[in-house]
């Protein structure tokens, strides 16, 4: 049975999951909730990948590290996620140079729920398979991108995607945050 990807207009799905938010021992983990979020009034960016101690993800996630303030001056919370333990997430920041300093959680949907109910769970490994969700500050998902396991996604292009959304505009083909609009 093929899974069914939640998608434009979906909820997106509660949850509460241990994340790693720093390699500082005693502080490295910290309970964060879907509600959370939602009651911060802000966008979410949620980038999955999937698995620790692999070689294109963490040439993603240091490429999501090196734009968290261009998500943070647009008002989203950035997260990431897979299905490894917030242990390995952990062991796994302080082994690789280029996730040491990482400033957004890396969320440990170790029971696989989350990824299941957003149906982005790759059916013979069980693990994430390389998905972004933008949800809006109501908890509506308002773009979702899928990527085959072997290929790294673009930030950049998430990022004009958000600033897309955020203008509640038509927005052409290309547009960039500053181009105008269309009219309709």
């Amino acid at each position: 049975m093929k899974n069914v990807v939640l998608s434009i207009g979906s909820a997106f799905p509660e949850f509460n999951k241990k994340a790693v938010v720093s390699i500082e021992k005693g502080k490295e983990f910290y309970d964060l909730s879907y509600e959370e979020i939602k009651n911060s009034g802000k966008w979410m960016v949620m980038f999955w990948w999937p698995k620790d101690f692999t070689f294109v993800c963490p040439t993603e996630i240091a490429e999501f590290n090196n734009h968290f303030q261009d998500f943070e001056d647009r008002e989203a919370v950035l997260i990431g996620a897979s299905t490894d333990s917030e242990f390995v997430h952990a062991a796994w920041r302080r082994d690789h140079e280029d996730l040491r300093n990482l400033k957004f959680p890396m969320l440990a949907d170790t029971s696989k729920s989350l990824a299941n109910e957003l149906g982005i769970l790759e059916t013979e490994e069980k693990i994430a398979y390389r998905a972004t969700f933008i949800v809006d500050p109501q908890g509506i998902i308002r773009w979702v991108s899928l990527y085959d396991l072997n290929v790294g996604r673009n930030v950049k292009e998430v990022l004009r995607v958000l600033d897309a959304l955020q203008t509640d505009e038509l927005c052409p083909c290309n547009w960039q945050k500053g181009e105008a609009t269309l009219v309709a």
